[in-house]
């Protein structure tokens, strides 16, 4: 089969297009036929892991040699990019009951990535689910990762009708459907990104967009009862005073210090910094769907390339250019 594969950290170019070896599903596997992946955030980091520093990477300092082992510190142990995915079930082990040949499918790989490739094999039990059947196959590659995380972590605050929300970080994958389960809650949601993106958080449904280059939310006047923040790039300290009384500062990507703050304001104040870990769960995934047909999440496609082009999809996400998701389709000559 084709697959895009990388054999050492880089830019771009160090993409390969090429021939390996066709999966075969174990008996509590399905083998799935992939017609769309995506190209995000993780994928660029993955690819230029051996670069990152601590003060980049996004998450606790101690993870960071974990993660380090887990994908290779000089070269990659996973080989192929691609965590998101939509396509057809080709085959399934003999001990599966769940799926079976002809489904179509999304899912989400996490850090095992692999789905820049023409087929992959999971676990039944895995992060995958019946595609909605309102989405195309590139359509629904773009919702999973996104609304998983921000499905996880925004229970952890369970919002109320007619709250005051802002997502630092509306365009993004995780941002994105923020908006929209928020906006699902109830809440008053305002979005906050760069210039380019202000019409994409606008049609995600946000009630108000701050562009961050022009105005700092903080120092406007508004306070807020959630500030969630994506990618850690402010700080609670800096947003204390946009919190309601009862005000929670939510953390997607964090380091040490949000973590002891949020020890320090689950004992003393009312605002509350909550940090948390999304998990990746297969009956998120179904919500996720279902969610999707009653016309909750909805996808807005950037652009498109083939498989083969794979490292030119890079290269538009790396820029910063990206308004909406940016897909790999994978041809087949059977698609539907």
């Amino acid at each position: 089969m084709k697959a895009v594969v990388y054999t050492e950290y880089g830019p771009p170019d160090v993409l390969q297009f090429t021939e390996v070896e066709k999966p075969a599903p174990k008996d509590n596997e399905i083998l799935i036929k992939v017609y769309a992946t995506t190209v995000g955030y993780g994928d660029i980091t993955a690819r230029n892991f051996r670069n990152i520093t601590s003060r980049e990477f996004n998450m606790p300092t101690p993870l960071l040699f974990p993660t380090r082992f887990m994908f290779g510190f000089r070269k990659p142990r996973i080989k192929i990019l691609g965590a998101d995915f939509a396509g057809e079930i080709e085959a399934v082990g003999k001990e599966v009951t769940r799926f079976k040949a002809g489904d179509q499918v999304f899912g989400y790989r996490g850090m095992r990535m692999g789905a820049n490739a023409e087929y992959l094999c999971m676990p039944e039990t895995g992060t995958v689910a019946i595609k909605p059947a309102n989405m195309t196959y590139e359509e629904a590659a773009a919702v999973p990762y996104g609304a998983i995380m921000a499905l996880s972590l925004l229970r952890r605050v369970t919002i109320q009708n007619g709250q005051k929300v802002l997502i630092n970080g509306a365009s993004g994958s995780i941002g994105s459907a923020a908006v929209q389960l928020a906006r699902h809650d109830g809440a008053e949601v305002t979005g906050v990104c760069s210039t380019p993106r202000l019409d994409y958080v606008k049609s995600l449904g946000a009630d108000h967009v701050i562009d961050y280059t022009q105005e700092d939310f903080t120092q406007n006047g508004e306070t807020y009862d959630l500030i969630f923040d994506i990618l850690g790039r402010s700080s609670f300290s800096h947003c204390k005073n946009s919190l309601t009384p009862n005000g929670r500062y939510l953390l997607a990507s964090f380091k040490m210090k949000p973590l002891f703050q949020m020890l320090w304001t689950s004992i003393f104040g009312s605002k509350k910094v909550i940090c948390a870990m999304a998990a990746e769960k297969q009956e998120d995934l179904i919500t996720i769907k279902e969610l999707v047909e009653a016309g909750t999440i909805k996808s807005i496609i950037d652009r498109c390339y083939p498989l083969e082009q794979a490292a030119e999809a890079h290269r538009y996400v790396e820029a910063g250019h990206k308004k909406g998701h940016v897909v790999i389709t994978v041809a087949h000559n059977n698609q539907t």
